[in-house]
């Protein structure tokens, strides 16, 4: 009786851990079109469907994800309402109510991301010219749509912090924070480095004024990926560093709360797709899924977990597409099925 009894108080602990998990709520992917992010030609929506079938069904009938961004939106062309051969009204032509809605009909929710790495510059000379009117503009696009905004501005060294305050509070003037999750274009996200390490100043400031607990402003920031695929551990001790912040920085960068952030990992190794696409069993997804779900607080929140996963990118965001025969259900998918992910997505955690 006393082996028994000591028997269990050495396991109660880890059962107790093991029941702690918080169920994964974002599990989405980028999606680039068949153009490396253009967006710039109207699509063939039987060619679009055979192409991303995988996204919709991962082979029982239910998505693949609760989320697909359309990457990427030009802020400038957006501010000025361009029209020309590929853009209506500052939008990229591709990015149109048929294909929000071919994900919709399915309980994904749709963001369109502003920015990317190429389009830096376009933010800043938005961002110097009129924020507000960008965000008017932004707000009508996406109350037009249905659909949510990311802020994805990669300015390493000098961001334009008070532009892109200005625009995220008339944003928020025009589309107030909505904890329910029950307005689509209430939904504004913002993209950070993989770690602390880079984007440092943006970094540092959505954490403080943006990303609170208490005061919530944006919905929830995406970790990105890095410059290459990492291992488990390497993967794992980016994402900390958001958890636990920089304290020797000068100045620091403060915590986040594990509820507001996500994780992103590569589908494509150039043309070839990485377990993460095909292979649950051997992902990173799979691997990391326990961290990632009961990853502490450390200064910021309440709650243990992360909210959840990034895919970088569906269709050709390069080299490489994951169509038809290198599509995703086999990865992404079973990570879905093996998680339990909502579809469609719940209210998002707010301590």
């Amino acid at each position: 009786m006393r082996k028994t009894l000591l028997l269990v108080a050495i396991l109660w602990p880890i059962v107790s851990i093991a029941q702690t998990k918080t169920p994964i709520s974002v599990y989405g992917s980028w999606h680039c079109g068949n153009d490396g992010c253009a967006w710039a030609t109207l699509r063939d929506m039987t060619n679009f469907d055979t192409a991303n079938h995988w996204i919709i069904d991962r082979g029982d009938g239910v998505a693949s994800v609760n989320l697909i961004v359309l990457s990427f939106v030009n802020p400038l062309k957006l501010l000025n309402k361009t029209n020309d051969a590929q853009t209506v009204n500052g939008l990229p032509i591709g990015m149109n109510s048929t294909v929000v809605n071919y994900f919709k009909s399915r309980n994904i929710r749709v963001m369109l991301s502003m920015g990317g790495i190429t389009y830096t510059s376009f933010w800043d000379q938005a961002l110097a010219t009129n924020p507000t009117l960008l965000a008017d503009n932004a707000a009508a696009v996406a109350q037009a749509l249905g659909v949510g905004i990311e802020i994805d501005y990669e300015n390493n060294t000098t961001p334009n912090l008070q532009g892109l305050q200005d625009f995220i509070s008339e944003y928020r003037r025009k589309i107030p924070y909505d904890a329910s999750g029950a307005n689509p274009s209430a939904r504004l996200t913002i993209d950070l480095a993989a770690g602390d390490r880079w984007l440092i100043a943006l970094t540092r400031e959505a954490t403080i004024s943006w990303l609170s607990t208490s005061n919530p402003v944006l919905d929830y920031a995406n970790a990105m990926v890095p410059n290459k695929q990492t291992n488990t551990s390497s993967t794992e001790a980016n994402w900390q560093e958001h958890v636990t912040g920089k304290p020797t920085y000068a100045p620091p960068v403060p915590p986040l709360a594990p509820a507001k952030f996500t994780g992103s990992l590569y589908l494509l190794n150039g043309s070839r797709p990485y377990p993460e696409c095909n292979n649950f069993a051997t992902s990173l997804e799979s691997s990391t899924g326990t961290w990632v779900q009961t990853v502490a607080p450390n200064g910021a929140g309440t709650s243990s977990g992360m909210l959840g996963y990034m895919f970088w990118a569906a269709e050709c965001p390069g080299r490489g597409c994951t169509t038809p025969p290198n599509t995703c259900q086999g990865g992404v998918g079973v990570g879905a099925k093996t998680y339990s992910i909502p579809i469609p997505m719940l209210p998002l955690r707010q301590n």
